[in-house]
């Protein structure tokens, strides 16, 4: 095995952040595609006289695919720590990819009732499960292959696929409902983005298939090394106490992902009463405008440090969303329009997210042995992007339509990264000059 400086010899790490990155994208394309369409799925699988009641329906199924996320991180960590990386992380995008695809074939509510919406519930539970174990695997696996001084830089690149995922799914809608036109893709042109994702994570799978596993793993393997039960030495050690620091951590960071990127979406459409395409256009060109932030502030965090960036990332949110989201509000307005500008807000909020998001990656593999990283990363995770930030659109919807208030709706997005801020600000060690590459020197469990 290489040395800690230069990352693992057996296959070139740019290649191999490419392609978990493109299995990565498109499974978030697959999980993101329902939620870009939340507004018409709540009209073809529930039946109802108030659209906001069922667009919060919907929303509560959308947030329930979070919910489940912890679950599939257990099952599949599990997994991954046992039988390798690149088997578990195989498995779940193909689980998620069938989840997905499966979603375009359903029937909607005039034609089957109330099954329709537990159809669409289960088929969300199926990708939220596989995606459970997606990020762990995705994250350990490109962690351990990179060098130790570029972790932050190559796995801030791999943290920008999600972002692009979300790019794709607004492309596909936009591109489908503007060929189709608006009254037939409503009908039935909306199944077809589902049913696309079959062939991409077919795309996805074989482009995966070319990698071997890491140098790290193999190493564990090859010296009898790997763990006999993951979930004892993750959760019944001493490597509690890091698990409850990384969630926090995470759920801060999940808390912020979603409000910036996510409930942005939702606000535009529900808030300002943009219609699908501008708000999608909205979001798209700040998304592009924004993400590479999460590879700036990746890099930045291999010479300042992990701590001090992910915290930069949790104060600044609480201290500006309130402004910027009013700042949107009035360039939104009806006959105020002025969308330049709230591309330009769009891209701030998504900064926000680089400076959680893209150094998360190499903090998490760092904080955690070889032997359990898969486990020990995923469940955090899950735990703080699936409830924190996954909880983000019901919260903050349901607020704003109870209050008809902003302020209400940014309690959540605006407390959240306060607390863990402070939290963290004493308990959080700094980890950009852990090396993964010795076994040896790593924390006992």
């Amino acid at each position: 095995m290489s040395n800690g400086r230069t990352g693992g010899g057996h296959q070139d790490f740019r290649r191999v952040v490419v392609a978990a990155a493109v299995g990565n994208v498109i499974e978030w394309y697959d999980f993101y595609i329902f939620g870009s369409l939340g507004a018409l799925l709540a009209a073809k699988f529930f039946a109802g006289s108030n659209p906001a009641i069922e667009f919060l329906k919907t929303m509560v199924i959308f947030s329930a695919g979070f919910l489940i996320r912890p679950v599939g991180a257990l099952l599949f960590g599990w997994l991954g720590d046992r039988a390798g990386r690149k088997v578990t992380f195989m498995v779940t995008l193909m689980g998620m990819g069938i989840g997905t695809a499966v979603i375009g074939l359903v029937p909607t509510y005039a034609s089957i009732g109330l099954s329709a919406a537990f159809i669409l519930l289960l088929l969300r539970l199926i990708q939220g499960l596989c995606l459970g174990g997606e990020y762990g695997g995705a994250i350990t696996y490109v962690a351990e292959h990179t060098p130790d001084d570029k972790r932050g830089l190559y796995t801030g690149i791999l943290n920008t696929s999600p972002t692009i995922g979300i790019i794709v799914s607004l492309v596909v809608v936009i591109g489908i409902e503007s060929l189709m036109g608006k009254e037939a893709f409503e009908a039935w042109g909306w199944r077809i983005p589902f049913l696309i994702s079959f062939f991409l994570v077919m795309i996805a799978g074989y482009i995966r298939l070319s990698l071997q596993e890491t140098p790290v793993f193999m190493e564990i393997r090859s010296k009898g090394r790997q763990t006999k039960n993951p979930w004892k030495e993750a959760f019944l050690s001493a490597n509690l106490r890091y698990v409850l620091i990384a969630s926090v951590m995470v759920f801060g960071e999940g808390v912020v992902w979603y409000s910036s990127q996510y409930w942005t979406y939702f606000f535009l459409q529900k808030g300002a009463g943009m219609d699908l395409i501008t708000a999608s256009w909205i979001i798209g060109l700040g998304l592009l405008l924004g993400t590479p932030t999460l590879v700036f502030f990746g890099w930045l965090s291999d010479r300042l440090g992990r701590k001090p960036v992910l915290l930069a990332g949790l104060l600044l949110p609480a201290l500006l969303y309130y402004p910027l989201f009013n700042w949107l509000a009035s360039v939104t307005v009806k006959g105020q329009e002025n969308y330049a500008i709230a591309v330009i807000i769009v891209a701030i909020l998504v900064s926000f997210v680089g400076m959680v998001y893209g150094p998360i990656g190499a903090f998490l593999a760092e904080f955690f042995p070889s032997r359990i990283r898969y486990t020990s990363v995923s469940v955090p995770y899950h735990i703080g992007n699936g409830w924190g930030g996954g909880l983000v659109p019901t919260i903050t919807y349901a607020s704003f339509i109870a209050h008809g208030s902003l302020g209400q709706a940014l309690i959540y997005p605006i407390v959240v990264p306060a607390i863990c801020f402070v939290i963290l600000l004493f308990i959080m060690p700094e980890t950009h000059k852990i090396s993964i590459w010795d076994a040896e020197r790593q924390r006992a469990v």
